[in-house]
């Protein structure tokens, strides 16, 4: 059995497979004169992710709900459903039935269980009301959204502004792929990892929204291209795809916490930024540079090898993420622009409306236009964002 499991190791890390010609494993060994990134620290970001939700609950309980309080929100409770059985089995097979079916369930109900059709009514409302978040709730998600973007945004500029290839993307082909260890980079790696798995896990505890599986994939994709990107030590790129994917994410939150707080005229400033930023970075800089850099530029430099088509096939992944979002994103806008209104939010289960950009991710969990960041999105609808993934991610 060891033996079989070595064979298959062997088989899977084929030097062939993951490196250029003529690379071998033992050539990014680590020795005393050069340092390169372990594979096995890979691992730190699983637990890490458990961290990140810790401190995700400690700042919305601590920092963004004393401040949505501060800011004039209520903490208000949503009243619950009386228990009634028959009800209940209906309500989980509602979003399934058409509008005559519904009526039909109504009707019979009503005379089964000896009440008004406009109690069923109201007890339905408010059965799909009871676990939705208030908007404390969702101010203090977003809170915590913001922040984290704003920071690790400001941490990529930092560390990125002094290397070559932030300024010359063909340095991260020169000499490929022996790039040495660099401990800021290790960190940004780290932090973006265990966020992305934070991100992932609590899809499934937080309110289900309707692209859950496109954010699924978003999430899924990123840690795949951080994941392979630091396995072959194509993180010089790597680091370049983060640094524009978090751009657009700030003002998608921003705009958020202004709806939420009723600050209409700031949200639809902070949503048009957004919009503008992520066309700008997602559909200009990130195929212009990006795409084209891995995908014309690097053959020139570098031989290539299987494991770099996977790499490509995952950043052209993210791009027709992209182009879905966009779409979404530049629906919303123009109908506010020529109709005046603002439109629910087409992501989320909830009762929210997006006013421009929501749901994307949500465009990441608020980013929620339908689908987004490591994360597109699509803000609620009075100005309103429910953002990601991109996202992040």
């Amino acid at each position: 059995m060891l033996q079989e499991t070595m064979k298959l190791s062997q088989w899977f890390w084929d030097s062939d497979v993951w490196l250029p010609p003529n690379v071998t494993w033992s050539h990014l060994q680590s020795t005393e004169d050069s340092k390169y990134f372990e594979f096995a620290d890979l691992i730190i970001p699983l637990p890490a992710a458990l961290l990140v939700i810790l401190v995700r609950w400690l700042f919305q309980r601590y920092i963004s709900r004393p401040l949505g309080l501060y800011l004039g929100l209520r903490d208000s409770k949503r009243l619950k459903a009386s228990t009634n059985p028959a009800l209940e089995e209906l309500s989980t097979r509602w979003s399934s039935l058409t509008s005559k079916q519904r009526e039909t369930e109504v009707v019979r109900h009503s005379r089964e269980l000896h009440m008004t059709e406009r109690q069923i009514d109201r007890w339905l409302r408010r059965r799909k009301l009871q676990n939705k978040p208030n908007t404390l709730d969702k101010f203090a998600e977003t809170g915590w959204r913001a922040f984290y973007y704003n920071s690790v945004l400001a941490y990529g500029i930092y560390i990125l502004w002094d290397k070559p290839w932030l300024w010359d993307i063909r340095k991260c082909w020169y000499n490929y792929p022996y790039h040495y260890f660099d401990r800021g980079v290790w960190w940004y790696y780290m932090v973006e990892l265990s966020f992305y798995w934070s991100l992932l896990a609590s899809q499934f505890y937080d309110v289900k929204r309707k692209d859950f599986w496109e954010m699924f994939i978003h999430h899924m994709t990123t840690i795949g291209l951080m994941v392979c990107s630091w396995t072959v030590n194509l993180w010089r790129v790597g680091t370049l795809v983060l640094l524009i994917h978090d751009c657009a994410d700030i003002f998608l939150e921003g705009a958020k916490l202004c709806k939420y707080t009723n600050y209409q005229k700031m949200c639809d400033l902070m949503f048009l930024c957004f919009a503008f930023t992520w066309i700008v970075t997602r559909l200009g800089i990130y195929p212009t540079w990006i795409l084209y850099s891995t995908t014309i530029e690097a053959p020139q430099i570098v031989e290539m090898f299987p494991a770099y088509y996977i790499f490509n096939a995952l950043l052209s992944t993210l791009l027709i993420l992209h182009v879905v979002w966009t779409y979404f994103i530049l629906k919303i806008v123009y109908k506010g622009i020529y109709t005046g209104k603002t439109e629910r939010d087409t992501r989320s289960e909830s009762s929210d409306m997006t006013l421009s950009t929501s749901s994307l991710d949500e465009a990441d969990e608020a980013k929620n236009a339908p689908a987004a960041s490591t994360t597109a999105p699509v803000v609620m609808a009075n100005g309103g964002s429910s953002s990601a993934s991109k996202k992040t991610e």
